[in-house]
């Protein structure tokens, strides 16, 4: 796991190079590498996790000089693969799983990424013929690693991890979109390929793009040409223990999953679980928690976050119920609520785009706890609600009569504000701008609506495929991505893996309304308490946070105050200050949640402006 870089067809300076490095380098602390010719750079700080004595990146093969790469992320097949390239003659120098990207490279070219079987961003520079550079940036199948870019207008492109460091690039500007705030609140954070800053993109899931240099792009760059590689079908073969069949009631959802908790959960590091009280947590922690007893390993350690005081919603006692079941150490990791103004700030400038979603603060200190007990690796179980309909809007679309409009409520449903309410706040001009340029709820709606859904199982595949392929990525993995590497931990996702996102696509829609299967599967594995108990969300307590006296009010007022507001000269200050008192006298979840996602969006503009001189970003 590192944080990479690099820029093709312009060249960077030293110092520039250094400048992006040093914004990433939380996530990779362990080693530095850099390289850099006439119109090209290519760089990594790593987290050494497989074979952390080897692996010097960027990566050379001396039986394919002039191919370089750098990967952030894990090659789980990299064993297999390393068997069939030594094969074929060719030379890898160590264990670890990417030094074996050159030899792919050379033997498939641009399409080595349909081979890899883990979670990975990897860009490879072809130097091989003079003049006829080609740059080749690929991500995982469901997006897991992120890569953001920039391509300039004469076809110049510079990418990097995170966005920050890709701010510190000479000629990316930092420029925030107006449509921003609009995005924040229609859906709390940007989607797709666009990002809430003019010109900086992030690669879709699954997508391999490629650059080329020299006469092949007109003498200067070509940009990035970007194409989507077709999703792995669902592989029966997958090895399953022992426990069921298709036939059996969780269809085989344990097996899958079991083969790839086992898989992940070989680390050459010390490796660990989060366990939110939750199914999906859970079921990770007892299958990992039962490898490592196989295997004669010391128990698995679990993390749990909670804060301290008595707060609504607590899954405290949940956890440990799965932790005892399980047989692992668990720890409980208590946050003080007044340290949450200073986690908010650290947090967005992390993240280097707004998520309103309060989890983000939770999730950056759950990580640092991790981090400070001695591990480097954990086990999660982020992107079950999306592959098997987990999410209450979700089920309330699906409930929805035949030829009612059940696409505006789950819109509704993304979003930090309704619709009637974000138009409420903004300033006449603003509303008028959101109006022509078209709000990213529009695009939303319009892609639903187009999608077949008159049939019970058409509606599934709709739903489920915009969540897998649009708002996981952007909601969840890059949040999840940047707060765990903000504290060098490798965050491993054992949803995410094609075989189970696979079969979570080729079971009856029935069996994916409400995690059906997930319940069957965690029959036997989980406490009664946990497999009946309602979903609830790993966030914080906002509402009650957010009512008189909370600890989160005086940073949300300064936020929002008129002053700010008035200049910046999208909101209405008066409505919002009406929001606010709203709030104070009748808190409700819907209320706050707005507050929160409109104070985000202000700290994040402060920050983003700051970005324009680079400067390091420590944890």
């Amino acid at each position: 796991m590192c944080r990479i870089f690099g820029s093709f067809a312009v060249g960077a300076t030293g110092p520039e190079l250094d400048a992006v490095s040093a914004r990433q380098r939380h996530g990779g602390p362990d080693q530095r590498g850099v390289l850099s010719g006439h119109g090209w750079s290519l760089g990594c700080d790593r987290l050494a996790v497989t074979d952390p004595m080897g692996g010097q990146q960027p990566y050379q093969s001396a039986t394919m000089p002039g191919v370089l790469a750098v990967l952030n992320g894990e090659i789980y097949n990299h064993r297999e693969l390393r068997r069939r390239m030594t094969a074929r003659g060719h030379h890898i120098p160590d264990r670890c799983d990417g030094s074996l990207l050159p030899a792919l490279y050379a033997e498939y070219g641009p399409g080595f990424a349909e081979h890899l079987d883990g979670m990975f961003a990897v860009a490879v520079l072809d130097l091989r013929v003079r003049g006829r550079a080609r740059l080749v940036l690929a991500v995982d199948d469901m997006g897991m690693k992120p890569v953001h870019y920039h391509c300039g207008p004469d076809g110049a492109v510079r990418f990097a991890s995170e966005i920050p460091g890709l701010l510190a690039f000479d000629g990316v500007p930092t420029d925030p979109a107006e449509e921003s705030l609009d995005t924040v609140l229609a859906t709390k954070t940007s989607f797709g390929t666009e990002t809430v800053l003019r010109g900086v993109r992030v690669l879709p899931p699954g997508a391999t793009a490629v650059a080329e240099a020299g006469p092949m792009a007109g003498g200067g760059g070509s940009g990035l040409r970007v194409r989507r590689r077709a999703p792995r079908p669902y592989d029966s073969t997958v090895s399953r223990p022992a426990h069921g069949a298709t036939g059996a009631p969780d269809l085989g959802v344990r097996d899958v999953l079991t083969h790839e908790v086992r898989r992940l959960a070989d680390a050459d590091v010390p490796l660990c679980a989060i366990t939110s009280g939750g199914l999906d947590s859970g079921l990770v922690t007892a299958l990992a928690a039962e490898s490592l007893r196989d295997a004669a390993a010391p128990p698995l350690h679990t993390f749990h976050l909670g804060y301290q005081g008595r707060w609504p919603g607590a899954e405290t006692r949940h956890a440990r119920a799965v932790a005892r079941r399980a047989g692992t150490v668990h720890h409980h990791v208590a946050v003080d609520p007044g340290e949450l103004p200073s986690l908010l700030t650290r947090t967005v400038r992390h993240l280097g785009q707004p998520n309103a979603d309060p989890i983000a603060l939770s999730t950056f200190a759950l990580f640092r706890a991790v981090r400070e007990a001695g591990f480097t690796v954990a086990l999660t179980g982020d992107g079950a609600d999306e592959l098997f309909g987990g999410y209450d809007r979700i089920r309330t679309a699906l409930a929805a009569p035949a030829g009612t409009d059940w696409a505006t409520a789950y819109t509704d449903a993304l979003g930090a504000a309704p619709r009637l309410l974000r138009e409420r706040l903004y300033t006449p001009d603003y509303r008028a701008h959101i109006a022509d340029r078209g709000s990213v709820a529009d695009r939303i709606l319009a892609e639903l609506r187009a999608a077949p859904s008159d049939r019970y199982a058409a509606r599934v595949t709709a739903l489920t495929s915009f969540e897998t392929r649009w708002r996981l990525p952007a909601y969840h993995l890059r949040r999840v991505d940047h707060l765990s590497m903000a504290w060098a931990v490798e965050a491993r996702l054992p949803f995410c893996q094609p075989s189970v996102a696979g079969l979570a696509r080729a079971v009856p829609a029935r069996a994916r309304d409400g995690k059906r299967v997930l319940y069957a599967a965690g029959a036997g594995l989980l406490p009664a308490s946990v497999l009946s108990r309602p979903k609830q969300p790993f966030t914080l307590p906002l509402t009650a946070m957010l009512a008189p006296g909370g600890p989160l009010v005086d940073v949300v007022c300064e936020l929002l105050s008129p002053a700010r507001l008035a200049r910046d000269g999208r909101l209405r200050p008066d409505r919002v200050q009406a929001l606010l008192a709203r709030q104070f006298e009748r808190p409700s979840d819907r209320d706050a949640l707005t507050l929160w996602a409109l104070a985000v969006h202000e700290l994040w503009t402060e920050v983003v402006r700051g970005l324009r001189v680079p400067v390091g970003c420590a944890a």
